[in-house]
């Protein structure tokens, strides 16, 4: 498969452009071919006007139909074998394992989606069953189910160019509830979105879908995207990145005469609660486990925890330091990120101490690991302190007292995760602290580490504002998908007429709300 550097619009690719853009190594600093041509607002109108026909096809696609469509696109993601590995390597600077293991997250999330749709129980089909004798009114027949919302504007993220981009977690769960997607690559890696997009527009050739069903544009400004997010056919926008970046979005959204729901994973510390017992008792390990953490992809997963409080230890803030001053930096995802990441660490050393710094490979987007130190009494005077610097950093808090910990609890913002290790002694201890959490955040952890989001029925990756505008939704695990849907009621309908998943005989065999009772 070559690359073309065209923008993939249903079943065509076109380049109606003039201004061109390319990838590049961020460790090299290497220019990679082809020339990718930006999208234009006519390529965009297009691709909605394609989107929009495409969608009354689509949304009456049957579970099985988008079942085996989401199935073919992780075959054809598959197939581009060492292409898409190397591509990917090349664009990010990011290790082959890691590579490997990210294709295999996208692919087994797409088959998850699959598995959801071939049950068909997720529509939350609910009937209430005509009460024609009820007194003093009649009850009429009532039945209800999530229906898809309409076309979704998706935007790619720097951090994860699979799982998180063109076939990630946005894309599948849109599809699988019956959206088209209209896709906005994120130019750090262009060349990987487009193979996967052309695997995407293979897959739905051979299942038969609309044309329009999926497209991907090009574009290294913020015209394509607010362009997207104000165009009147879009009914919903997916985006992972930063605050700056969702917040935009997500104003644009609500300012156009017919709002519409973002969801923005913007970012978030992850903040890491030690308890005094198992400080005392394991707080090598920690400390070890800790620093790992920090680091782990060079800290550019969204999930790296940024935030440690405790109480004052000074073995373990040797420790500490000792891990931290071996600690390998890596190269960044690009020239931006790093230079964010250099003046996020010169500015919060205003306010703290640095307890260690770790080692920087070659590449000419390469960084060190940083570990600060602070008081819980500096933390909560100054709010910036709990803002993320998406790199290998983190901020260790002291403090003096349980009371201080819970302070500092109180003052944080919403997040994705909070992680508290302790004994059964410690948790019994701070039962507040888990309370104080369970309001701060979407996933609270027991002695372990934050990094490594599973991709189940049950997770969730999501938080209050500002780790995402919408805390009641998750981008990771199958929960996703009725971010895309809305309920749809229909009452006294004919059982002729009405959707397979509400008909009176269940044909589906699915499990259902019914008077109040589930049952299949």
């Amino acid at each position: 498969m070559q690359l073309t550097g065209r923008n993939i619009i249903g079943f065509e690719s076109f380049s109606e452009g003039t201004v061109a853009i390319q990838a590049t190594n961020p460790a090299t600093g290497e220019t990679l071919a082809p020339l990718f041509y930006k999208a234009t607002l006519d390529e965009l109108n297009y691709a909605t006007e394609k989107a929009e026909k495409a969608f009354q096809v689509y949304r009456k696609k049957s579970g099985i139909d988008k079942a085996i469509f989401l199935e073919k696109i992780a075959e054809e993601i598959e197939n581009l074998g060492d292409l898409l590995i190397e591509r990917y390597i090349s664009e990010s600077a990011l290790p082959q394992g890691r590579a490997i293991g990210e294709r295999g997250r996208t692919i087994g999330q797409l088959k998850l989606f699959a598995q959801l749709l071939r049950d068909g129980s997720w529509v939350n089909a609910r009937i209430d069953t005509a009460l024609p004798e009820r007194q003093p009114a009649p009850r009429p027949d009532i039945r209800a189910m999530e229906r898809p919302i309409g076309v979704v504007g998706v935007f790619g993220a720097s951090n994860f160019p699979l799982a998180f981009s063109v076939a990630g977690g946005d894309t599948t769960s849109a599809l699988a509830a019956g959206c088209c997607v209209i896709f906005k690559a994120h130019p750090a890696h262009l060349g990987t979105s487009e193979l996967v997009g052309l695997a995407i527009q293979k897959a739905a050739k051979a299942c038969n879908m609309p044309d329009g069903v999926f497209s991907l544009l090009f574009d290294d400004t913020h015209e394509i995207g607010m362009a997207l997010v104000k165009h009147p056919s879009i009914k919903a926008i997916g985006f992972t990145g930063s605050y700056k970046g969702g917040k935009a979005l997500f104003d644009a959204a609500v300012a156009r005469p017919e709002p519409i729901p973002v969801y923005a994973e913007m970012g978030s510390v992850n903040p890491v609660f030690v308890l005094p017992r198992i400080l005392k008792e394991k707080g090598k390990t920690i400390a070890e486990n800790y620093v790992s953490s920090v680091t782990l992809g060079v800290g550019q997963f969204c999930t790296n925890p940024g935030i440690l409080l405790c109480q004052s230890d000074e073995l373990f803030m040797k420790e500490l330091e000792q891990q931290s001053t071996k600690s390998q930096g890596g190269n960044m995802l690009t020239a931006g990120i790093k230079d964010a990441y250099l003046k996020g660490i010169e500015h919060s050393k205003n306010y703290t101490k640095i307890i260690g710094i770790g080692k920087a490979p070659e590449g000419l987007s390469a960084v060190e690991s940083v570990i600060l130190h602070t008081s819980v009494e500096e933390f909560n005077q100054n709010p910036h302190l709990s803002e993320e610097i998406f790199g290998p950093t983190s901020l260790v808090v002291e403090a003096n007292s349980k009371e201080e910990i819970l302070s500092a609890a109180h003052n944080l913002n919403g997040h994705l995760t909070a992680t508290v290790h302790g004994t059964d002694e410690d948790f019994a201890e701070y039962t507040d602290l888990l309370e104080i959490l369970e309001q701060k955040v979407g996933r609270i952890l027991l002695n372990g580490f934050p990094t490594g989001v599973e991709v189940s029925h049950a997770m969730v990756h999501g938080g209050p504002f500002p780790a995402t505008t919408d805390s009641r939704s998750t981008s990771v695990g199958t929960m996703a998908i009725t971010r895309f849907t809305r309920p749809v009621c229909y009452q006294n309908y004919p059982d002729v007429l009405l959707p397979f998943e509400l008909k009176s005989d269940n044909p589906l065999s699915i499990w259902r709300l019914v008077d109040g009772e589930m049952k299949k």
